[in-house]
């Protein structure tokens, strides 16, 4: 378990930023010496223990998998590649392995800059919109950049269960839609707003969606995608 929290000495960029963020391995020329005095990169495993979901709630709070996926994380401005990584949307807490006591572990929310999962999905922190009740601690699922960032916020709920089981009630998974300008949130949740909040043309776009066959509701994430990078995309 240990090789896979080693670092790999190459970059991995997640997020289009100005800035170029150290690669934990390639820039740090004490990175051996803070091996030995701190094994298994104590930046990974200083949150608390993960409280296992309750038994009493069927099904699981988990994006995708309940198995550990190797991603790739991006804290304090550092590059990790293949760490250990599960996603609980429903409590929407980032949690990995701890290789000497055999232990999931929170990773501090405040630390994340954003993670990837093996198969390109893009998560990012944002703050500012905490009025937004499943806000959580502000990851949100990056769909597409341009004009503006194109967001998915993927959480969980449970809900009641009235027949006679070992269950009290089960998980129920929701998503809202955001587009992220100018450092501001503008929740999306039918095509025009999507389409004032990026000052669009709509007679020429309405041409250009009937093209593509898009339409918000029928395919929101492909919608949303094209919309912040029109007309750059043509």
């Amino acid at each position: 378990m240990r090789n896979i929290l080693i670092l790999v000495a190459y970059a991995l960029v997640l997020f289009n930023q100005e800035a170029v963020s150290q690669v934990a391995g390639r820039d740090l020329p004490f990175l051996s010496s803070y091996q030995e005095e701190i094994p298994y990169f104590q930046e990974l495993i200083t949150g608390g223990q993960y409280a296992a979901p309750s038994l009493r709630i069927k099904g699981d709070p988990y994006f995708i998998t309940r198995q550990f996926e190797a991603g790739t994380l991006r804290i304090n401005g550092i590059t990790y590649p293949q760490v250990p990584l599960i996603y609980d949307i429903f409590r929407d807490q980032l949690v990995t392995f701890h290789p000497i006591f055999n232990q999931k572990i929170l990773i501090k929310p405040e630390k994340i800059d954003g993670f990837e999962w093996s198969d390109g999905k893009l998560f990012r922190f944002f703050p500012g919109n905490e009025s937004f009740l499943h806000h959580g601690n502000g990851i949100y699922q990056i769909l597409g950049q341009g004009k503006a960032i194109a967001l998915a916020k993927r959480y969980k709920m449970t809900r009641a269960l009235r027949d006679i089981s070992r269950y009290s009630s089960e998980y129920v998974e929701k998503k809202d839609y955001f587009l992220w300008k100018d450092g501001a949130f503008f929740p999306i949740k039918k095509s025009s707003q999507a389409i004032s909040a990026l000052q669009l043309n709509v007679k020429e776009l309405k041409k250009e969606l009937k093209g593509k066959g898009l339409q918000f509701n029928k395919a929101p994430e492909a919608y949303l995608q094209f919309l912040v990078t029109y007309p750059q995309s043509n």
